[in-house]
């Protein structure tokens, strides 16, 4: 069977992989070798770009898990990176040049929502924020050179559900590169190249890995893009070592059935909430009361593993909560086989100004929960334990 025809686990543990066998390893090896012997072809000299090198992003370890990646999103073409900020940071300073305009959505992840506002400014980068809500209204921001438009499957941490049917065709339109953030769908739940964007941007960290012991980024998408990119990384050195491509590449192999036991479990969870008293709010696109549930339904395979919601009694109220669970860890991140519990307003938005968290509903009260692979029994009994105090 071709890998590209197979459904999505089986392109999990096959697609990418070494063919033959590097010296019959059923597992990838890591190959912890910074260069490589240099074997020019006769008429066909080598490139800067095509020498054998750690920072060149095409080591074995890197090929197998770039084609891997592309199959998964059904893509073109895949690069890894040290760091979601690297894939995220690299992938608009590639698209973007000085004098140029991007298009964004508002309430985005903490990181990228400082990065476009603090940094891209200094390097003569204007944006404006779009309400992803309402395409209509996009066309009035453009501006001679806007080049990009920038969105994220579901937001962090309110779970927004933005139209993304029509941010590539108003992109395409528009003669415009649209990327989106897929970390909180991971491609078991949403494949956005299969929907027209041309970048799909990950935190590999999260689900892709998903045993929170490597930070990684993940570029798929367009090939022509995805290489410009990846010479753009060259430069910039935001490279990923050959042994987290090893854990990378091992971790990929369970996606699916890591996910859909997270989205099984976080689903329970938000109705539970939805429910219980002392819960003014409960946001998870899988519940039918989610503003945009529709939309999610049609768009996504599956509605993540995160969700959040606000307890009567506001910050004091939280932070007693939290105390009282035992089995989330407390502490930032998420998509790993543990469940994770933390307060945006003092982690991963606690740079954001605090009017600018009051106006998306980033309350200081708000608590994000990232369930892990734990069995959902366990989880709604520790959550109910900790809500009745």
């Amino acid at each position: 069977m071709e890998h590209g025809k197979a459904r999505i686990d089986t392109k999990l543990v096959h697609a990418g992989e070494p063919e033959p066998r590097i010296a019959g390893a059923v597992a990838m090896p890591v190959f912890q070798s910074t260069l490589y012997e240099l074997r020019e072809k006769p008429g066909a000299p080598l490139g800067y770009h095509d020498i054998p090198y750690i920072r060149l992003n095409n080591t074995p370890n890197h090929a197998a898990l770039h084609a891997k990646l592309a199959v998964l999103e059904n893509a073109e073409a895949a690069l890894v990176t040290a760091s979601g900020m690297a894939a995220i940071s690299t992938s608009l300073l590639t698209v973007l040049a000085t004098g140029d305009h991007l298009l964004v959505q508002d309430s985005l992840y903490g990181g990228t929502h400082d990065f476009v506002t603090q940094d891209l400014p200094a390097f003569g980068i204007t944006y404006d924020f779009i309400d992803a809500d309402d395409p209509a209204s996009w066309e009035g921001l453009l501006r001679e050179r806007t080049r990009a438009i920038y969105v994220e499957a579901m937001t962090n941490p309110l779970l927004h559900v933005a139209d993304l049917a029509a941010v590539p065709r108003f992109a395409r339109a528009h003669n415009l590169v649209s990327l989106i953030d897929n970390t909180f769908a991971s491609p078991v739940n949403f494949r956005p190249p299969e929907h027209g964007f041309d970048l799909s941007l990950h935190s590999a960290t999260k689900y892709l890995n998903g045993h929170s012991d490597i930070v990684a980024g993940a570029v798929i998408g367009r090939g022509d893009l995805v290489e410009a990119v990846r010479h753009k990384l060259n430069h910039l050195g935001g490279s990923l070592d050959p042994h987290a491509c090893f854990l990378l590449h091992r971790g990929l192999k369970t996606l699916g059935l890591r996910v859909r036991q997270q989205n099984a479990s976080a689903l329970r969870i938000a109705r539970f909430l939805e429910s219980a008293p002392g819960i003014e709010r409960v946001n998870y696109p899988g519940l039918e009361s989610h503003l945009r549930h529709v939309r999610a339904r049609e768009l996504f395979e599956g509605f993540g593993g995160v969700l959040s919601f606000t307890l009567a009694g506001g910050s004091e109220a939280a932070a007693r909560f939290i105390e009282r669970t035992t089995l989330p860890v407390r502490t930032v991140s998420l998509g790993g086989v543990e469940t994770l519990i933390t307060r945006p307003a003092l982690t991963s938005h606690a740079g954001m100004a605090a009017a600018d968290r009051q106006r998306l509903g980033i309350v200081d009260g708000l608590i994000r929960l990232a369930v892990g692979i734990e069995d959902g029994d366990d989880l709604l009994e520790d959550i109910a334990r900790a809500l009745q105090g």
